[in-house]
């Protein structure tokens, strides 16, 4: 699990850089472009003062006149000014652009300026030796996208709800029982021309700890798995339940429109969201990790067992939230251990990450 922790605490360390990263390129060309406005206009007026220069030389050497040269240094005045206009207001928009859409500019590439009929090729006496179509090395910008994807992260307390008992008397350990899940989804539009309903899709690796109270272990004892106290004081008992679902939701939530001539889209950023729905899979493997004194020795055991548990995993699923921040509810359906004479199954409460 640490190892787990370990590559996933990298994973967001580099998507959070990737993210800040790019926030600051974004900046940085803003600044740059500002630097350039200011330069621009110091240009126009550097090169102002060279032409009223080159005129009042002509005048005193007699080529022109003294009323010539003052319409010549009104025309070139005035054509300065509308340079420094111009010029600026190109700089202006493009720094508009980059705020507006926080550094994400469609830019064109090769691709924009050939038509599908359009061919390169290799003309000899003004017939083709040789030709082929660009080959289009981007991918192309979708007019109306559907689909969209993301990683998922979720972390928090796991639990068991007991035949016949309330929460409040488990045997684990409300703090101490933890879940983590990483996976990948898929968002899809369900309907042509609204975004209320989203239908989300993908795979998740799920691992489930239960932590027992009061100095227990698991213990298989042929199709049964209790929980027996350990004959040496414990410092860390857990087991630890690895599955592969893939979670299926309904999503609904507004979302915000927006349209320019070349693409539609419908952005559910800072936007409540809710999605019900579960998954199924099945189980990769169980384990129990145990931590003790003997005689004056820690020792740690690792015990990878069937210990009876599910093969087949199914339940219920849903969130709430906002944006990518989203409360998480998971349920087995499916018991923990299979046989038990009396079932358990797996719940788990936390906050999930759609990044």
């Amino acid at each position: 699990m640490k190892t787990i922790t370990f590559y996933v605490t990298l994973l967001l360390l580099f998507l959070i850089s990737q993210c800040l990263l790019a926030q600051e390129d974004y900046k940085k060309e803003i600044e740059a472009l500002r630097v350039e406005k200011e330069r621009i206009v110091e240009q126009e007026k550097e090169a102002l003062k060279e032409e009223v220069k080159d005129i009042n030389n002509r005048m005193e050497s007699g080529d022109i006149s003294e009323a010539e040269a003052k319409l010549l240094k009104e025309d070139v005045a005035r054509r300065r000014a509308l340079n420094i206009e111009n010029r600026t207001a190109i700089i202006e928009n493009k720094i508009a652009l980059l705020e507006r859409n926080e550094g994400k500019v469609l830019r064109l590439t090769n691709e924009d300026f050939y038509d599908e009929d359009t061919r390169i090729g290799i003309h000899i006496d003004g017939e083709p030796a040789f030709s082929f179509r660009p080959k289009r090395w981007e991918r192309d910008l979708k007019y109306d996208r559907r689909t969209y994807s993301d990683l998922v992260l979720a972390i928090g307390f796991n639990n068991a709800l007991i035949e016949g008992q309330s929460l409040d008397d488990s045997p684990y350990r409300v703090g101490g029982s933890r879940f983590f899940e990483m996976g990948w989804q898929w968002r899809t539009r369900v309907f042509r021309n609204s975004n209320w309903m989203r239908f989300h899709y993908g795979f998740s690796f799920q691992f489930n700890g239960l932590k027992p109270e009061n100095n227990q272990i698991f213990v298989q004892n042929g199709d049964q798995t209790v929980l027996e106290e350990f004959e040496y004081d414990l410092n860390k008992a857990k087991l630890r339940m690895d599955n592969l679902v893939f979670p299926v939701h309904f999503e609904f939530g507004p979302s915000r429109f927006r349209k320019t001539e070349k693409t539609i889209r419908y952005s559910i950023r800072d936007q409540f969201r809710i999605g019900v729905g579960g998954y199924g899979g099945f189980n990769l493997g169980t384990r129990q990790k145990l931590k003790y004194n003997r005689d004056g020795e820690d020792i740690k055991d690792k015990l990878k067992r069937d210990y009876n548990t599910s093969d087949l995993i199914y339940g219920l699923s849903g969130y709430v939230g906002v944006d990518g921040v989203l409360l998480y509810i998971k349920y087995d359906l499916n018991p923990i251990f299979k046989d038990a004479v009396v079932e358990q199954n797996n719940i788990s409460v936390g906050l999930r990450f759609d990044l």
